[in-house]
């Protein structure tokens, strides 16, 4: 009974977020011009966000599981559910959703539930399954064109995409719930000390990045013409879009996952300085060569951060005063998620993307949470325009 009540006050809880985020998605897409849009996707909205805000709950995430019992026909029900919602929205608002594709929407859903699914073993043990299922559902979620990907309303100030949020929602479901990855630490939260490591940890990162940045003529200080409403309400509006659009989703993968299962399996290893070697020598090389590769000077920044990173790591791990391996895999996969930026075709954004993604992995291991990791990637990707700052790329 007692869990019962924990289950219930959790999904109350998620009700009061999606009720939030609700009143926000109908301000924001309340013109008469695309009303009509907006109502046909609020009830997907809706559901979507309430699923969203609520299957990363621990004691969720065990009920299912323990609901579930291995049964393979009950595993495939919330998979089934999701490709179902996808579907019926983009046919509903008059798109093809069986061109191109966006036709492998089925498989890349089923794919990493079935593989957990069917690989019984002990849940605490990490191996190359894990990354290997990781890396074969990412890649192609990020690299296919998701064209229609079922925008949310169709037309207007597009909070998210359905597609976005049904391979978020998979994500959850495979790592979280099916495989048991039960400190993904994906769930909305308000407690202070966990804002305030969010916001002191942008300012810091921000700070370092506008120094650095201004010195070597990498940000300009354009300043706004007028603080207006107009201002608030498109700074209000970019922070919710990148929230949900960009800074969720690539949290969710890098931190809640990636880092997780990397600084897992460290541990698990007893050895991080093996991990450290080859994931300095591999992402030195791969910095360089990122460097290298494109035009403009600097080019030794990103190589330079790589090493200063891991030099970082390094000392913090002979410290001994956190668990092993935490620090090696936040260097690894910050410096990874720094390069993967390559497709920006500017050196110095590289170099501070690294150092972006060890802001974004530090902020998850002090607060266990990716909501906080991707409020201070919101905050850091909205500084421009917040501060009226100008790139020059």
């Amino acid at each position: 009974m007692k869990i019962e009540k924990v289950i219930s006050k959790e999904l109350q809880n998620s009700v009061g977020w999606t009720a939030l985020l609700t009143a926000l998605f109908l301000f924001f897409n309340r013109s008469s011009e695309i009303l009509p849009k907006t109502l046909v996707a609020l009830p997907f909205f809706v559901v979507l966000y309430f699923l969203l805000f609520s299957i990363g709950k621990y004691n969720i995430s065990e009920s299912i599981r323990k609901w579930m019992d291995s049964d393979i026909k009950k595993v495939v029900v919330f998979p089934a559910i999701l490709i179902g919602l996808y579907f019926s929205y983009v046919l509903i608002i008059g798109k093809n959703p069986f061109q191109g594709a966006v036709s492998l929407v089925p498989f890349l859903v089923f794919f990493p539930v079935l593989v957990f699914a069917g690989n019984r073993k002990d849940v605490k043990k990490i191996d190359w399954l894990d990354f290997t299922t990781f890396i074969l559902f990412l890649l192609p979620i990020t690299l296919i064109d998701a064209n229609p990907s079922g925008k949310l309303p169709d037309i207007g100030n597009d909070f998210d995409s359905v597609y976005r949020i049904v391979m978020m929602l998979t994500a959850v479901y495979a790592f979280a719930v099916v495989r048991g990855l039960d400190d993904v630490g994906f769930f909305p939260e308000f407690k202070l000390k966990n804002l305030f490591t969010a916001l002191w940890v942008w300012l810091a990162f921000y700070g370092f990045v506008f120094i650095v940045g201004y010195s070597v003529n990498f940000i300009q200080l354009k300043g706004h013409e007028t603080f207006s409403t107009d201002l608030i309400y498109k700074i209000a509006l970019t922070l919710i879009t990148t929230f949900l659009h960009t800074a969720l989703f690539e949290e969710l993968f890098f931190r809640g996952i990636l880092q997780n299962l990397l600084s897992k399996r460290i541990n698990q290893s007893k050895s991080w300085m093996v991990f450290w070697k080859w994931g300095l020598g591999i992402l030195f090389v791969l910095a360089i060569l990122v460097g290298y590769t494109l035009k403009g000077g600097m080019q030794w920044f990103p190589a330079l951060v790589t090493l200063l990173i891991f030099l970082a790591a390094f000392f913090i791990e002979k410290s001994g005063k956190f668990q092993l391996g935490v620090y090696t895999a936040l260097a690894i996969t910050g410096v990874t998620f720094g390069l993967v930026h390559y497709h920006a075709g500017s050196v110095v954004y590289i170099g501070f993307a690294c150092i972006a993604g060890w802001a974004y992995g530090y902020t998850w291991i002090k607060t266990r949470n990716v909501f906080y990791a991707a409020l201070v990637h919101t905050l850091v990707n909205s500084s421009a325009l917040i501060f009226g700052l100008e790139l020059i790329k």
